[in-house]
């Protein structure tokens, strides 16, 4: 695999270079809510659509969009009930705006910018949402160069199997996090994310009282200190994961996220 490795990568960026504008990595048709809806028919939504965010039309125009960040940080870390808070009280506006024909690398400074999804439309009419998961797709131009360790977040917060998913989700929304790296007898074994959160437990109804290491994401997929961001991206891509612990010596010493990548291919 070793030998393998960079001759997929060269191929996987050889298809990334034929992509240019927005219009060719967006995806199409975002999903919509109304502001009078609850955040947990938002979250059933999200979840069971696998997307993190959607977009809020008030009085029949695209106005604004609520996250699956927006139900950790503003909801769950504050002890309140997704059932009693509606999509209008905790989602952002005005809506954050790309051209279809924009390049991509105008759509990554643009999104660490604003630090936000990007939405499109053609013709005043709502057309296509840019995430940071359709940059990492599309990222033509990362230099070699950049390490992950040069763009890691090296605070990685950790927890026991035994905890909750309850306690693992109030951590994340405090700490405004998107993932846990979860450990067995002090070594790391898998991963919980806010898109688990999302599908597995809060669209299907499930409680939180569930110890998180049966259901964390399990074996880990990591990447090893000192690879490139274009490596980085490629394992993203190809394994349709948005964050990635780096590890050295066996051990977890930070993680690298989809914004991470577009941040750097942003410079």
């Amino acid at each position: 695999m070793k030998d393998e490795f960079p001759s997929l990568v060269d191929r996987a960026y050889k298809e990334y270079r034929k992509l240019h504008f927005v219009e060719e990595i967006m995806s199409n048709n975002p999903v919509t809510i109304g502001p009078e809806a609850s955040m947990a028919e938002a979250s059933k939504i999200m979840g069971d659509k696998h997307i993190g965010s959607l977009i809020v039309v008030v009085q029949g125009k695209p106005e604004a969009i609520v996250t699956e960040r927006d139900l950790l940080s503003k909801i769950l870390a504050r002890g309140r009930d997704p059932k009693t808070v509606k999509v209008n009280e905790v989602m952002s506006s005005p809506l954050v705006t790309i051209s279809l024909t924009s390049t991509i690398k105008e759509a990554a400074r643009m999104m660490i910018e604003k630090k936000g999804r990007l939405v499109v439309f053609r013709e005043g009419k709502l057309t296509g949402i840019v995430t940071a998961a359709d940059l990492i797709r599309s990222m033509p131009d990362t230099p070699e160069t950049i390490i992950v360790d040069d763009i890691m977040t090296k605070q990685v917060v950790i927890s026991e199997a035994e905890a909750t998913v309850g306690e693992i989700a109030k951590t994340m929304g405090k700490e405004r996090i998107g993932s846990v790296i979860i450990v067995k007898n002090k070594k790391p074994f898998g991963i919980f994310t806010e898109r688990d959160l999302l599908t597995t437990f809060l669209a299907k109804g499930k409680p939180l009282d569930i110890k998180v290491g049966n259901v964390a994401s399990s074996p880990l997929i990591t990447i090893p200190s000192g690879k490139s961001v274009h490596e980085a991206a490629y394992i993203m891509s190809s394994k349709h994961v948005r964050r990635l612990p780096v590890t050295k010596n066996g051990k977890v010493i930070g993680v690298v996220t989809a914004r991470d990548l577009v941040e750097a291919y942003a410079k």
